[in-house]
Formats: C-alpha cells, sequence, structure tokens
C-alpha cells in the first residue's frame, strides 16, 4: 500500500513510521465517508482514549511523586480533555488529512474541536496496534510536550479561584459577559470580559464560551496575582 504524499508528512509529523498503512488510513477517515470496504475510525477512538489515559496516568505519576490522588485527578483530566487534545491535533496539522465526505467537509469539519480529538485518539490507537504501547508513548509524550510538565497550573479551575479570591476580600463574584462573537455558525469564536468589583478585568478568545470565561479568568488571575494584590 502506497500512501498519498500528505498522508506520509503527517507520518513525520507524528514521529512514527507505520509499517501497517491501513491502520492510518482508517485512523483518519471519518464516519462521514465509510463504507463496508473502507471502515471509520471510530472503534480506534474507543482504543486510543484508554492508550492517551495510560500514558498520561504514568507521567503524571512519574514526574511528581509527592502529589496526592486529589492533586492528580485534575491535571490528568486537563491534559486527556478534549479540548488539549483538539490543540494538540491542530499543532499537526490532522485537520487536513482526515477523510470526510462532502457535507462535514462543507460544515467545517476540519475545524470541529470534537472531530479532532476523535480522530487524534484514533492516530493514537493506530500507532499502538502498528508498534506497541511504547510507540505510543512515545508520540503521545513528544505530541503534548511541555503541556505534562505545566500541566499543575493548568489544571486549577481558574474561574473557581477568581471567585474565591474576589470573596476572600469582600467582592461581590466576578461578572463574565460576552462583548463579541466571530465567524461562521459552525466555527464561531466568542470573546468575553471577566471584571471585578473593583474594577480589574480581563478579555479573551475561544470556540467555546465556558472556555473564554476561563481563559479571561485566567488572565486576570495571573494579573492580580503576579502584582501580589492583596
Amino acid at each position: 500500500m502506497k500512501l498519498a504524499a500528505d498522508l506520509s508528512a503527517f507520518q513525520t509529523r507524528i514521529g512514527h513510521d507505520f509499517a501497517d498503512l491501513a491502520l492510518l488510513v482508517r485512523a483518519v477517515t471519518h464516519s462521514s465517508i465509510s463504507s463496508t470496504t473502507r471502515p471509520d475510525n471510530q472503534r480506534l477512538e474507543f482504543l486510543g482514549d484508554r492508550v492517551l489515559g495510560l500514558v498520561m496516568a504514568e507521567a503524571l505519576f512519574a514526574a511528581d511523586r509527592a502529589a496526592t490522588e486529589g492533586q492528580l485527578a485534575p491535571r490528568f483530566n486537563a491534559l486527556v480533555r478534549k479540548e488539549t487534545c483538539a490543540a494538540v491535533a491542530r499543532e499537526i496539522d490532522l485537520g487536513a488529512v482526515l477523510k470526510l465526505g462532502r457535507s462535514e467537509m462543507l460544515s467545517g469539519g476540519r475545524r470541529k474541536e470534537a472531530l479532532l480529538a476523535d480522530a487524534l485518539e484514533a492516530v493514537i490507537a493506530a500507532v499502538y496496534l502498528d508498534g506497541g504501547f511504547g510507540a505510543a508513548r512515545d508520540v503521545v509524550l513528544a505530541l503534548w510536550g511541555a503541556r505534562i510538565t505545566s500541566v499543575a497550573q493548568d489544571a486549577r479551575d481558574a474561574k473557581t479561584a477568581l471567585q474565591e479570591w474576589a470573596q476572600g476580600r469582600g467582592q461581590t463574584p466576578p461578572r463574565y459577559t460576552e462583548i463579541g462573537r466571530a465567524g461562521p455558525d459552525h466555527a464561531p469564536v466568542f470573546t468575553v470580559e471577566v471584571r471585578l468589583e473593583s474594577g480589574e478585568s480581563e478579555t479573551a478568545e475561544a470556540p467555546a464560551k465556558r472556555h473564554a470565561e476561563q481563559a479571561a479568568a485566567r488572565r486576570l488571575l495571573a494579573r492580580i496575582e503576579g502584582g501580589k494584590d492583596d
């Protein structure tokens, strides 16, 4: 089996050359274009989710031997959640090699967060089946990179932390306001402002409103904590 040039380049981007090329083709095949002769990636997605989970649990366990279960759990969730998987998928341009049906392509499927995240899990499963757990672990650790070492900070619920900061100083809870929305309906970008009773504010953009709220809260926390505003 000979790979198309785009899939050959994709192998290089993820750092794994497939012995069984059919596994890679299946991993990037969405159900919108599947058939009896072209199976989709849903079963691989199921397996890849579990492989990813084990890699991340092992990595976190080794990285911080003093961390409690209560500390490890939110870090794990931050690393394996759909938003993180989709971000990694965008970094390796997974959307460009996806095989989609016409309707899914026209609706912006190559940019959809859930679709990208699921496809990345399928690719991880394909690597696991092709080269074993060691190969899958190497690919995942390389793709996630610094996210693993920085996750302790990223895993904190910024909205909760900001609310606790405000209430600890006698202020009302932070107020979140959607101040902008851009892009097509299938791929919107929300701009959200968070404002404290004392006047400090920050804005952030994200494909989902709740993510924009978290990002804005994280920015404001970084500013007020960095300035030791107490």
